[in-house]
């Protein structure tokens, strides 16, 4: 950076270009204010390898911490750049311990298979690194003759750093004896795996390196400079953050493009989700096709050796078989627990997703992976502290799966009487036929509520989809009669669940909204949440599944934080639970399909003719 010795900081000025790629890249300088580009005197910011600019200039890098594109999208939460704030005491040894935990570093998307793959054992090898940059060729060949001096198996592999046009400058090593090329560019981490010693290491290569314990031929330190020029800013909120932060959100890209990787074809998504599903399921390379047939799918995912991804409720028993049974991994994708901000049954597009590998998390048939991270999962005390603030952020918000605004009011609900709540739920709906237990309607639930609680105030809250029209099940007044005292359908279920002492439920959500808000829960199906101690089981599941009792923020933890994907609907990039409670109290966030008009049309029809029917 050259910048002119003043008492005041220059500004800053950022291009157009800049600003409309990464609006959020001036928190990355808070200390700097911003003015247009062009002002005489301010700092243009130009990314290392960019055109050059007259005047005082700020360069960037994103380098090493580059964050991967989704299908061409990108927003850095890292990059290197001068007069980053110094680093706390012990700040560096916890960031490089994250660095290696994650595997951070080196250009997105190379292969990473692990130093397993050379069949030499951990740290193994002296590792030479082709600089592939003829200027640096006697360097690289100097590298090589020390490395086999070693008495190490040999290993030559391009710096992964390098550009990947470039050509090698150690190409004929491969016909030494003792050693072995890797042509392929490998992540700095697999190449790090294999080495014992690390030769001919450029400077990034060399910090990372030092963050992994390998030793290394290039002078000096390197991991503590690079990690005191290190600047993060959150990409969607376009505030300043912490290192950790940014790491920790460059961690949680990284693992997603990773496994995004795997997947080659979509089957059975409505044509409205498919935007917000290739979103959620893209990569380096692009987004996996949405194929029209389960066998067309298979297809595919055999010629790329990939799995396919089917929307959970639009694949049967004997597809996901006939998929599975030639060779094909299945990953069921479902709605998450935070759904939207409004009913998805009027095309609002999903917030979160779950996208599991073992089975549906409604379906008790066989354990899901949500299932599996409760009963064997690990909650070390920084992720239950995560999950406390994040019920308790939930809880404030008053966030729920749909997130409906309403004006309708409580009724009068009597003084000294127990109070019970029953959500009503729509009997076709997948995880009422399968985990419903021996009760799959709203009528009979109340019925078994009502024999349970005689004595109770039963207010009985339909299902939102009923209540929209969108979906058939309402129940007739006279039906409800005896049964429910009071019926809630335009309440809020944040606002209703302090009001009551209990709640009963088949498979419902609310069953878990409930257990957020201190609730007492009674499950006469076997919803996710049932089976860990936190309810009370009408419906046990059977000896050996779940049975582990977890405390309240353990499941938070795994429901809300390490099961889910969650999409931010303006980036359109894998964002944290945290990021999306904000964007659900801003309204502007939220694209709305231009079928929401027909379907808002066709509910209020259906709704008129369910109310002259008499049904609630």
């Amino acid at each position: 950076m050259a910048q002119a010795q003043s008492a005041e900081p220059l500004p800053l000025a950022l291009s157009p270009d800049l600003l409309a790629r990464w609006p959020h890249l001036p928190a990355f300088w808070p200390e700097l204010s911003q003015v247009p580009p062009g002002m005489a005197g301010a700092l243009t910011v130009v990314e290392e390898g960019g055109a050059p600019a007259a005047g005082p200039v700020l360069r960037f890098s994103l380098a090493p911490f580059a964050p991967p594109r989704f299908a061409g999208r990108d927003a850095p939460p890292l990059l290197l750049s001068d007069g980053a704030p110094p680093l706390a005491d012990g700040e560096a040894e916890a960031l490089a311990a994250l660095i290696v935990r994650a595997r951070l570093g080196g250009a997105p998307g190379l292969p990473d298979p692990g130093g397993a793959a050379f069949g030499l054992g951990a740290r193994a090898a002296a590792l030479v690194l082709d600089p592939c940059d003829p200027a640096n060729a006697a360097g690289a060949l100097a590298a090589l003759a020390a490395a086999r001096s070693s008495g190490l198996p040999v290993l030559v592999a391009r710096d992964p750093f390098a550009g990947r046009a470039a050509a090698p400058v150690l190409a004929t090593s491969a016909a030494l004896p003792g050693v072995r090329s890797l042509p392929q560019p490998l992540s700095p981490w697999t190449l790090l795996d294999a080495a014992a010693r690390l030769h001919g290491a450029g400077p990034l290569m060399a910090a990372l390196a030092e963050a992994a314990g390998v030793p290394h031929d290039r002078p000096g330190a390197h991991l503590q400079p690079l990690l005191a020029r290190l600047r993060a800013a959150d990409p969607f909120r376009r505030r300043p953050w912490s290192r950790a932060e940014g790491l920790a959100l460059l961690a949680d890209w990284v693992a997603a493009e990773r496994a995004n990787r795997g997947v080659s074809a979509c089957i059975g998504i409505a044509r409205w989700k498919r935007r917000q599903v290739a979103a959620l399921l893209a990569h380096e390379g692009g987004s996996p096709a949405f194929e029209r047939s389960p066998a067309r799918a298979a297809r595919r995912a055999v010629a790329e050796g990939g799995a396919v991804v089917a929307w959970a409720a639009s694949l049967s028993d004997a597809g996901a078989a006939a998929i599975r049974g030639g060779g094909v991994p299945v990953q069921l994708l479902e709605d998450g627990f935070i759904r939207s901000r409004g009913l998805g049954a009027r095309f609002l597009p999903g917030a979160s997703y779950s996208l599991d590998a073992r089975g549906a998390y409604y379906d008790p048939r066989q354990p899901s992976s949500l299932e599996m991270i409760l009963k064997e999962g690990a909650f070390p005390p920084d992720l239950l502290a995560r999950a406390a603030a994040l019920r308790k952020a939930v809880v404030a918000r008053g966030i729920s799966k749909y997130n409906l605004r309403s004006e309708a009011a409580l009724p009068d609900l009597p003084e000294g009487r127990r109070k019970v709540l029953v959500p009503g739920q729509v009997a076709d709906d997948a995880s009422v036929r399968l985990g419903g237990g021996a009760i799959r309607s709203n009528l009979d639930l109340l019925r078994a509520v009502r024999a349970a609680e005689p004595e109770a105030f039963i207010l009985y809250k339909p299902h939102p989809d009923l209540e929209a029209g969108f979906r058939r099940g309402r129940l007739r007044a006279a039906e409800l009669a005896g049964l429910a005292d009071a019926v809630v359908g335009g309440v809020p279920l944040p606002a209703l669940l302090p009001e009551v002492d209990a709640l009963h439920t088949m498979t419902s959500l609310s069953g878990f909204e409930a257990l957020l808000r201190g609730v007492p829960v009674t499950c006469w199906g076997q919803p996710f949440y049932a089976g860990w101690g936190l309810t009370e089981d009408r419906a046990p599941l059977p000896p050996g599944r779940r049975g582990v009792a977890r405390a309240l923020d353990e499941l938070v933890a795994a429901a809300l934080i390490l099961y889910p994907r969650y999409l931010d609907p303006v980036t359109l990039l894998p964002c944290p639970p945290e990021v999306m409670l904000d964007r659900l109290e801003q309204p502007e966030a939220w694209r709305i399909s231009p079928l929401t008009i027909h379907r808002g049309m066709e509910g209020w029809v259906r709704g008129l003719l369910a109310r002259i029917g008499g049904r609630r």
